[in-house]
């Protein structure tokens, strides 16, 4: 009676929570794989490897030093952009230009309203013409004059007064003269013509607004003088000397362009910390103002592995290659490119070493000989479902691979080797 109260008690819930531990440990073990045949780290090795060296050919990775340089965006910008502009209040009669049209120096853009003006001009003409007079009337008072002042007829200050009003009516001739002048530089002004060769970038005014002194109507900059602006860090700026010849990426064009440093503005900004270079852009038709450009700054130095193309192998987004060993035979292996450098090789960032031998895609006539030996696959154990559907895949892309490129002698390694960084 005794021990059945023991178990109906509180032992009873004792060895049922310690059931209920012992069971949730033995799942844990089980689900992180504890019952199951581990393969170990490292390289399935080859049941079998060729001892005779491979007929194909083959390259070898090699270090480069390259130049690496820093891409700063910049605008495009007339060194030479003049806004022209109306000098007298006029109605705008006629446009002659259209934005995006060349013109050349002395052409004709805008035809004002002339009758203002002309009639100014008529003005100052009729007044010269009276001042003409005048000084022709004086001259012949002061010439009557003077015989009389011999004689005494007439006294010496009559005599002054006449010499007075000749040399007023000289005077008022002068400005006759050069009041008819002005107005016949205002008339002029009611042709604009183009102040210098250029394109036209746009037109601010339409036919009939009214032309006002200092409002600009149109907007022309010269193409030859195309420059590149950008802000460039003060470390860089510094090295950048006047003239040196630097590239220009447009990336709209998908092109680059060939500059000279044309200017360094001396001031830094302080926000950024950089200076405002201005680099001059050859002539082109197919380059305009406001278009976004890169400039290529070098920046230093630094060391990369180069590989040679053909012996690159893609399947999917998976690239790999095939490294010789030295006792003959082929490691598959994974790698990682990035930019394509000079013609045919191409940047490695990780998976291979310097030095090492890789095979080429190119494939010659096969000689007689052992043929190929494939890599043995571990064993997968037959109660195991989750090694199993590994080992399947595994198994699955070294046939693909296969298949796409046979080798003499197989064996993928499980991590990939160490490289230098490429640039």
């Amino acid at each position: 009676m005794g021990k059945v109260k023991w178990l109906s008690g509180p032992g009873k819930t004792f060895i049922m929570l310690l059931v209920g531990l012992v069971v949730m440990v033995v799942v844990i073990a089980w689900l992180s794989g504890l019952f199951y045949r581990k393969i170990p780290p490292g390289e399935a090795v080859a049941a079998s490897a060729s001892s005779q060296p491979t007929n194909r050919p083959w390259d070898q990775v090699h270090k480069v030093r390259k130049v690496y340089y820093e891409e700063i965006v910049g605008t495009l910008k007339a060194a030479s952009r003049t806004e022209i502009a109306s000098r007298v209040l006029a109605p705008i009669e006629k446009i002659y230009v259209s934005a995006g049209q060349t013109v050349q120096e002395g052409q004709k853009l805008i035809e004002l309203d002339r009758r203002a003006l002309e009639t100014q001009l008529s003005q100052a003409q009729a007044r010269l013409v009276a001042a003409e007079a005048d000084l022709k009337n004086a001259e012949a008072d002061l010439r009557r004059l003077e015989p009389l002042v011999q004689k005494q007829a007439i006294s010496q200050q009559e005599l002054d007064k006449a010499r007075t009003r000749r040399e007023v009516a000289q005077a008022q001739l002068q400005h006759a003269q050069q009041a008819e002048v002005e107005a016949r530089v205002m008339l002029s002004y009611a042709t604009i013509t183009a102040p210098k060769a250029g394109m036209i970038v746009d037109t601010l005014a339409k036919e009939g607004d009214m032309a006002r002194p200092g409002v600009p109507l149109l907007v022309l900059y010269d193409p030859a003088s195309l420059r590149l602006e950008v802000p460039v860090p003060e470390h860089l700026a510094i090295q950048l000397p006047k003239g040196q010849k630097l590239t220009v990426r447009i990336d709209a064009l998908q092109k680059d362009v060939e500059s000279v440093v044309d200017e360094i503005v001396p001031q830094a900004e302080l926000a950024s910390r950089s200076f405002l270079v201005k680099v001059r852009l050859p002539r082109s038709e197919e380059l305009f103002e406001g278009m976004s450009g890169r400039l290529l700054v070098p920046a230093g130095q630094r060391d990369h592995l180069c590989l040679n193309m053909d012996a690159l192998h893609r399947i999917g987004q998976l690239e790999f290659v095939e490294v010789l060993r030295d006792d003959g035979t082929v490691e598959r292996r994974f790698v990682k490119t990035g930019r394509i450098g000079m013609p045919g090789r191409i940047e490695v960032l990780s998976g291979l070493r310097e030095g090492e031998k890789v095979l080429l895609k190119s494939h010659p006539e096969p000689s007689p000989g052992p043929s190929p030996t494939k890599a043995q696959e571990p064993p997968t154990p037959a109660n195991s479902q989750p090694l199993g559907n590994a080992a399947a895949k595994f198994r699955s892309l070294q046939n693909s691979l296969s298949e796409a490129a046979p080798t003499p002698s197989v064996s993928f390694s499980s991590t990939p080797s160490p490289s230098g960084r490429g640039g």
